[in-house]
């Protein structure tokens, strides 16, 4: 179950427009579908212009979905049953249909998720070779690559960290997607903010067309302080939503939270999108100098030597007493 507070940014980050196509192939209840159109809403466009695509393998969540869909007065969607990764559904000339937006929250990191049929994938979603077999991430990451238009399109999905920097055949898939140049920005969430577990994820933007400012470069934000902590989970708060955006809008350095990096210097490190790698934080300490040191040390000494004299006569009164 992905957070309200997360949907949110990542619809603000898709900037979905009224007339667009929008897939989630992981759609579980189809919150991000509805988000997208309660974003069309605020900026003064017709929801009723989107067309909205969704895939679910539960049976029941697929139901619920659809459900969600007519309560909300949706007109133009499509809610299938089935396992994205081994049988999309949505087709297009006998190929997989393409969309201005493709936005998820995928299952983390599953296993026997379809390796062996990717190796020939007749869809053509191995674009940057096969995720191992015990790790889908880069599955997702491919089919909604895979499926954004050459347009406009642009992809937001929700991953865990390790998506970011483990090696072998993910560390081969990261490399070719880079200097493909479609990556964005890779944005760091505080920890304990999704339901049912406290593992940290990240999001990441892909965009078929970058701007001429951001060739060859990908913004990494980290975001890891921008929460309310609470005592079972953490919350991201509106205003944390509202700094996060203001950091990837300006798309610009921001000490201690973002940094716009070049693809050479990310090369230089081996593909490896780790977010500290790239967005140092100040390390500030508050230790007193050494004359200040001293000076208390004195201080307490006296102190501790006076706290000894008035100890020593209290036992004396006792003894006599």
């Amino acid at each position: 179950y992905t957070p309200r507070s997360v949907v949110r940014l990542m619809g603000l980050i898709t900037d979905a427009k009224a007339g667009e196509t929008i897939y989630d192939p992981a759609c579980g209840t189809a919150g991000m579908l509805l988000e997208c159109i309660e974003h069309v809403k605020q900026i003064g466009g017709d929801p009723r212009t989107l067309k909205l695509f969704g895939q679910e393998r539960n049976l029941t969540t697929s139901t619920i979905a659809r459900m969600n869909m007519f309560l909300h007065d949706v007109g133009d969607f499509s809610i299938e049953r089935g396992d994205t990764l081994r049988d999309p559904l949505f087709f297009e000339n006998d190929t997989l249909r393409q969309f201005n937006i493709v936005i998820a929250n995928p299952p983390f990191s599953l296993k026997e998720w379809g390796a062996d049929i990717w190796t020939g994938d007749i869809y053509g979603r191995n674009i940057a070779g096969v995720p191992p077999q015990s790790n889908d991430d880069m599955a997702w990451v491919q089919h909604m690559i895979k499926s954004i238009n050459a347009e406009n399109g642009r992809v937001a999905v929700v991953l865990p960290h390790g998506a970011l920097f483990r090696k072998c055949a993910e560390a081969k898939i990261r490399a070719v997607l880079l200097e493909m140049d479609l990556l964005d920005a890779v944005i760091g969430l505080g920890s304990n903010i999704f339901y049912g577990t406290t593992l940290s994820a990240c999001i990441l933007i892909f965009r078929v067309q970058k701007e001429a400012r951001k060739a060859k470069k990908v913004l990494f934000i980290d975001a890891a302080d921008q929460i309310r902590t609470g005592r079972a989970q953490n919350f991201l708060e509106e205003e944390h939503i509202t700094t996060i955006y203001q950091w990837y809008s300006a798309w610009q350095d921001v000490k201690d939270h973002a940094k716009v990096v070049s693809l050479e210097n990310i090369k230089k490190n081996d593909y490896n999108l780790n977010i500290p790698l790239y967005v140092e934080k100040e390390i500030t300490d508050n230790f007193p100098s050494l004359d200040d040191a001293l000076s208390h040390l004195k201080e307490s000494v006296q102190k501790a030597r006076e706290a000894e004299k008035k100890l020593k006569l209290l036992l004396k009164e006792f003894v006599k007493a």
